[in-house]
């Protein structure tokens, strides 16, 4: 018999690609989600997208006003920066993966949501591709 225990972590939220004048909407509905979700421990946004991560620059969501947060509704642009950085296919360098999971696990990440383009969800695919075959399965 198998238990359902709710995942419990933090989440990192990232923008890449163009901006648009909803990138951020859609960042804030993800911020104030997971601020609010009783399985999200601590919400980082990663300054200028999977490079944040890389270079480990994360901005602490809950410590900012949600007033202040609120106001992404209506701002156009990329608040939390946004990068075009493409990530090398994980069979031919993994070192950026490597790296993707060194900073999940220093920061106990268990959400990842990345809001972009084509290319951003390449690296989403990429990046759960790599962790599903590097990760320990729990039996």
């Amino acid at each position: 018999m198998s238990t359902n225990k709710p995942l419990v972590g933090a989440a990192i939220i990232g923008q890449s690609g163009g901006p648009s004048a909803v990138i951020n909407a859609s960042a804030y509905g993800v911020i104030k989600t997971a601020l609010e979700s009783d399985c999200i421990t601590k919400v980082y946004g990663a300054h200028h997208g999977i490079m944040g991560v890389l270079n480990d620059r994360l901005m602490i969501m809950d410590e900012e006003d949600p007033a202040e947060l609120e106001l992404l509704l209506h701002t156009p642009s990329s608040a939390l920066g946004s990068c075009r950085y493409k990530i090398a296919d994980p069979e031919t360098d993994d070192t950026d993966f490597k790296r993707i999971l060194e900073i999940f696990q220093k920061y106990n990440v268990r959400y990842f949501f990345y809001n972009g383009g084509n290319d951003s969800m390449d690296t989403c695919n990429k990046t759960v591709s790599y962790t599903h075959l590097t990760l320990p399965t729990k039996a």
